[in-house]
C-alpha cells in the first residue's frame, strides 16, 4: 500500500477474521467498493496460513472465533508485528473493550457497525501506520537537555533524574517530537503518530495535549523553548535529541 501524506488511503490489503460468514461477506463488500482487497479467514488456523502466505495492512478481527479466540490471536499478532488490528465484537461491554486495547489492538468497533465507519476506521489506521513507529524505535532512550526519554519503559526523566508522570498520549507526543528534532510538524501528523487518533478528535485537541507537555517540560511554559508552535504550520521541537 502506498499513502501520500495528508490524503486519506484508498487501497490496501486487508484480512478479516470473523466466523459469521454473512459478516464476513458485507464486510469484503464495502471494502472492496471502497477500493480495499480482502482475504478471509474464519477462524485463527486459517488466518495462520493466510499470513504465512502473504502480507495485510490491517486485520480485522473477531473477538468470538471458535476455537482460539480473537483477544488471544490479537495478543499472539501483536507479539510478533505491529500490523494494525481492528477488533468486532457483539459485546459491546467497556470491560472487552478495555482488554482488547491493553493487548494491543489499535482499534475496537462494536457490532452492529456502519459501512462509512468501518471504512473510516481502516483509513484512520492505515494512515497512522504510515507514521507509527518501528520496532528498533521502540528500544531507544533518547537524550534531549538533561531530559531523559525511555521508549521500551514509556519512562521519562528530567534533568534531576527526577521521574515524570505523563499520560500515553503525552508520551507519544513527546517520543515524536524527539524522533522529529527541528523537523515542523502538521497536527494531522501528530494525531496520526499517536493513539490520539484513534477517537477522531478534532486538531484542537492536540494543542490541548501539548499545552499539557509544555506544563510538564518547560521551564516557562507561557513562552515555550522546546516545543514551539509554527504559524500555519504546526510545531517543532527546538531541542537537540541524542541517544542516551
Amino acid at each position: 500500500m502506498t499513502t501520500i501524506r495528508g490524503q486519506l488511503p484508498t487501497s490496501g490489503r486487508i484480512l478479516i477474521v470473523e466466523d459469521d460468514a454473512e459478516v464476513a461477506r458485507l464486510l469484503a463488500e464495502t471494502l472492496g467498493e471502497n477500493g480495499f482487497q480482502t482475504d478471509h479467514a474464519g477462524d485463527g488456523v486459517e488466518m495462520d496460513f493466510l499470513l504465512r502466505r502473504g502480507t495485510y495492512d490491517v486485520i480485522v478481527l473477531d473477538v468470538m472465533l471458535p476455537g482460539e479466540s480473537g483477544i488471544s490471536i490479537c495478543r499472539r499478532i501483536r507479539s510478533e508485528q505491529a500490523i494494525p488490528i481492528l477488533m468486532l465484537t457483539a459485546l459491546g461491554e467497556e470491560v472487552d473493550r478495555v482488554i482488547g486495547l491493553e493487548i494491543g489492538a489499535d482499534d475496537y468497533v462494536t457490532k452492529p457497525f456502519g459501512s462509512r465507519e468501518i471504512v473510516a476506521r481502516i483509513r484512520s489506521l492505515l494512515r497512522r501506520a504510515g507514521y507509527s513507529f518501528t520496532p528498533s524505535d521502540r528500544q531507544r532512550i533518547l537524550k534531549f537537555d538533561g531530559w531523559r526519554v525511555d521508549s521500551k519503559r514509556r519512562q521519562v526523566h528530567d534533568p534531576n533524574n527526577a521521574r515524570i508522570s505523563l499520560t500515553s498520549t503525552e508520551f507519544d507526543l513527546l517520543y515524536a517530537f524527539c524522533l522529529n528534532p527541528g523537523r515542523i510538524i502538521s497536527r494531522d501528523e501528530l494525531l496520526a503518530m499517536t493513539h490520539s487518533g484513534l477517537a477522531g478528535p478534532v486538531e484542537r485537541s492536540i494543542d490541548v495535549q501539548i499545552s499539557r507537555l509544555r506544563q510538564k517540560i518547560e521551564k516557562d511554559p507561557k513562552t515555550p523553548e522546546i516545543i514551539r508552535t509554527v504559524r500555519l504550520g504546526g510545531y517543532t521541537f527546538a531541542a537537540s535529541v541524542e541517544e542516551a
